[in-house]
């Protein structure tokens, strides 16, 4: 197994509070899957595991090497918790699509909040691919 992309992202609690505030349930149904939103609203800091799924969406597309283009929707990327609580990505759609052109085959994530931010570091791992007109590095072609 190879590294093949990191990302990392830090995010304001109240950033996310604010637009859950204006946006209501439109924002959250666009950016969130039906999972993530029983998990959140389960949460007595509903607001800081929003944030902290926001952040890890960010961080995997960074490590993805993709940032948000075309065919890539917030959705595409879903945090799941185990029974223990230890957070886990799947890629749907379009995320998945760039993941299996350039040999990503899991995508590790850590999630930590407090009152005022989440932050979220990716690791996309897999095996190298390269040939003709791919230099194997996510990202580039």
């Amino acid at each position: 197994m190879d590294i093949l992309g990191i990302g990392t992202d830090i995010t304001e609690c109240l950033r996310i509070a604010q637009m859950i505030e204006r946006h209501g349930e439109l924002f959250v149904d666009r950016v969130y899957t039906p999972e993530e939103i029983r998990y959140c609203q389960q949460r007595k800091q509903a607001t800081q595991h929003y944030t902290g799924r926001w952040a890890a969406k960010e961080a995997v597309l960074k490590a993805l090497g993709t940032g948000w283009r075309r065919g890539i929707s917030w959705r595409d990327i879903e945090v799941q918790n185990d029974p223990g609580g230890r957070p886990s990505i799947v890629l749907r759609g379009g995320a998945k699509e760039v993941a299996e052109r350039v040999g990503i085959t899991e995508v590790l994530i850590s999630i930590s909040h407090c009152r005022s931010h989440a932050t979220a570091h990716a690791v996309a791992v897999g095996e190298r691919r390269g040939g003709e007109g791919e230099s194997g590095r996510v990202g580039e072609n």
